[in-house]
């Protein structure tokens, strides 16, 4: 680890004994330090990996990494030095890191009411310890029912290979309720090996074999297609049912133990706790639930499979819409686990699932989006971007998982949910229709209005061969997948800044490659900087005149970007540039071209000229958060325009009285691409006049 850059980083930094605490946002590391004087800031600036070096009031620092930032801060907190240093995401630029993203999601449903918090969790953490073997077990039903539709192997109950290949799959999901009976338990500070046990009296052939038994009396149940049966147990009656795949169950049943264990431990002596904790724990919980618990937890969940089976058969058109439109709201919050339990309650009550259909719906739009991210990120020569979309899309397309395209990315960028809330809706109506019109037929040979599984599938392209109606599900997952791709590609997921600060990280990458390359061969005119810049000079359009200087575009006196107060600006990622303390209420265009990027707040433009020039104005800092208030906008994206017309007309009273700084700042975003890019500071100046010289 001597030579890696996280160890550099914190060498130049003064040593891990000099870090009280360290945090990142989206592209910096921010550090809080015993001694500021302490830090080898000419090493850090020059470091391979690091864009700048920022120090900050008192004793805090800054070091700008980029979009990396969080793997090289997971590096740092992971270095043996720094066992018991202070770490976590910070916000800043609104990005975090993705554990961080997911509690701040998570947070915005808590806290309100205390118990329904609690309960939330206690679902989330009783099953998301076994989502891996669901997920393994749902990849191999589908591969099972692809390689039987293309009579690859028999369908044959019959056949020794077939029913071991059934019981791989099948004991996850007979034995789910042990297994979530066991982190019911562990969530509940009770001992998770009681909680398995407990769960699996039920399930032995002793208890089951109750069903056959001579003084057991059973009736059919006509609806679920099941059968209830009473057994006399000591005179007293018990309900009996089949619990393999319930999830009800246990999740009551551990309820009700960590009640009766923490009850014991409090007046059973510690020295016979070991004993006769577990041993009363077995006689009380495992009656209650095989008496009472069992019963209820069957129940409610029938109940609730039956109520959801009624919607879908008598609104199936509400019911497909609202589906993929409710998910991408609860899955962030972690309220999608009620609906997960009644998808495994449907298969075992109803012998299919109807649920998971349109849910896919909803995945497909969450991995168009990030398709488009991707695509985006690869246009644009975001490579760290890129690394995370890809990983994100392969865990979602191959996997089914969502929470890295939602906690990395979709979270991350507020456009990203205009764009894919679309795709779930049009795919949803689509599905709803073609469920409709073609409605699937269940093995037990039930019509029922839209797509349906027997198995509890992880929605991806592996799962697709084990819907029901499997080209009506294809057909919604591709067009919630493709509409959101396409609105995210046309419209973009990025505020103006958000781009232009990846647009000048990469520039700057490419310099720096080009230095590398320049400085291996001693040769500078083969950089591929020199290159390129000879390349865009040649292809300019011979006419196009060449912007030598860059006006201002609001009235005011002119300080430098450090003296703005925005560390980013101050750190020239987004190019060389100054910033306007303004006394006009008029923004106008500083050069004439094309507007790229028009704000909806209105508070940013960006302008490329004929020649190349690419010169964003940012009006105010943070004014974002204002959306749009006191912002008369005078012009819309892809628009050209000339030097003096008006950008936007801005209440800056309104500004300073919603507490933001309305300094104006202006940048070349490409600062890299000229020889000499010079801003002129400390004048006051009229709209229109020279506030940065260029030099190609």
């Amino acid at each position: 680890m001597a030579d890696s850059l996280a160890a550099q980083i914190i060498a130049a930094i003064g040593g891990h004994e000099n870090v009280r605490s360290l945090t990142h946002c989206a592209t910096r590391l921010r550090f809080e330090l015993v001694d500021a004087s302490k830090v080898d800031q000419n090493s850090l600036e020059h470091m391979q990996g690091v864009l700048g070096a920022v120090p900050q009031s008192g004793d805090r620092f800054q070091v700008v990494i980029g979009g990396g930032v969080a793997t090289v801060y997971e590096n740092i907190m992971h270095l043996p030095e720094m066992a018991g240093v202070g770490g976590t995401s910070a916000s800043g630029d609104g990005q975090k890191s993705n554990a961080d993203v997911k509690a701040e999601a998570r947070s915005k449903a808590r806290g309100k009411v205390a118990w329904l918090d609690s309960f939330f969790e206690y679902l989330a953490d009783s099953f998301r310890p076994i989502l891996g073997v669901l997920l393994g077990a749902s990849i191999i039903i589908a591969l099972v029912n692809l390689l039987i539709s293309l009579d690859v192997i028999p369908n044959d109950e019959a056949s020794a290979g077939w029913v071991f290949v059934k019981a791989i799959w099948k004991g996850v999901f007979y034995f789910l309720p042990i297994m979530v009976a066991y982190n019911a338990a562990k969530k509940l500070k009770v001992d998770p090996w009681l909680g398995g046990a407990i769960m699996a009296i039920l399930m032995t052939p002793q208890f089951t074999g109750l069903m056959d038994a001579k003084t057991t009396t059973c009736v059919e149940n006509a609806a679920l297609g099941t059968k209830s049966c009473t057994a006399s147990i000591f005179g007293l009656p018990m309900a009996l049912s089949d619990y393999s795949g319930n999830v009800f169950v246990p999740l009551l049943m551990a309820a009700v133990l960590a009640l009766v264990y923490h009850g014991l431990k409090r007046i059973i002596p510690e020295s016979v706790q070991l004993v006769f904790v577990p041993f009363f724990c077995l006689i009380i919980v495992g009656a209650l639930t095989a008496f009472i618990i069992g019963p209820i937890g069957v129940w409610v969940g029938n109940g609730l499979g039956v109520g959801l089976a009624w919607m879908n058969t008598h609104a199936p058109f509400i019911f497909a819409i609202i589906i993929p439109m409710l998910y991408p709201f609860l899955v962030p919050l972690g309220l999608h686990w009620p609906l997960n339990a009644l998808m495994l309650m449907n298969i075992q009550t109803l012998g299919y699932d109807f649920i998971q259909g349109p849910m896919g719906v909803w995945n497909f739009a969450c991995f168009g989006a990030t398709a488009g991210v991707l695509f985006l990120a690869v246009r644009d020569k975001d490579k760290d971007m890129r690394q995370t979309a890809l990983g994100a899309l392969a865990a979602g397309l191959l996997g089914g998982v969502s929470e890295p395209s939602l906690y990395g990315i979709h979270l991350r960028y507020k456009l990203i949910y205009k764009r894919m809330l679309v795709g779930c809706g049009l795919g949803g109506v689509v599905i709803a229709i073609l469920g409709w019109l073609f409605p699937s037929v269940t093995a037990a040979g039930q019509t029922v209005h839209g797509v349906t599984t027997t198995a509890f599938a992880f929605t991806s392209l592996l799962t697709i061969p084990v819907f029901n109606q499997m080209w009506v599900y294809a057909v919604s997952i591709a067009v919630s997948f493709l509409t959101t791709f396409l609105l995210i590609i046309t419209f973009d997921y990025r505020t103006p800044e958000q781009k232009a600060e990846v647009l000048a990280r990469a520039a700057a990458d490419q310099k720096a490659a080009a230095s590398s390359v320049e400085a291996k061969e001693a040769a500078p005119a083969a950089s591929t900087a020199t290159a390129t810049a000879v390349a865009t000079k040649t292809e300019a359009p011979a006419a196009a005149a060449t912007t030598d200087e860059v006006n201002a575009p609001v009235a005011g006196h002119v300080i430098s970007l450090d003296e703005t107060g925005d560390p980013v600006f101050a750190s020239r990622a987004l190019g060389e540039g100054v910033g306007i303390q303004p006394t006009d209420s008029e923004v106008v265009a500083p050069v004439s071209g094309v507007l790229q990027t028009v704000a909806e707040t209105g508070h940013a433009f960006g302008i490329k000229t004929d020649d190349g020039v690419e010169v964003l104005v940012h009006v105010g800092i943070d004014t974002v958060k204002m959306n749009g208030e006191g912002f008369d906008v005078k012009v819309k994206a892809n628009e050209p325009v000339n030097v003096g017309d008006t950008l936007v007309v801005v209440d800056f009273d309104k500004v300073k009285e919603a507490g933001y700084s309305t300094t104006t700042l202006m940048t070349v975003l490409n600062t890299v691409a000229f020889a000499s890019v010079a801003p002129k500071t400390g004048v006051d100046v009229k709209a229109g006049e020279s506030v940065i010289g260029i030099q190609h």
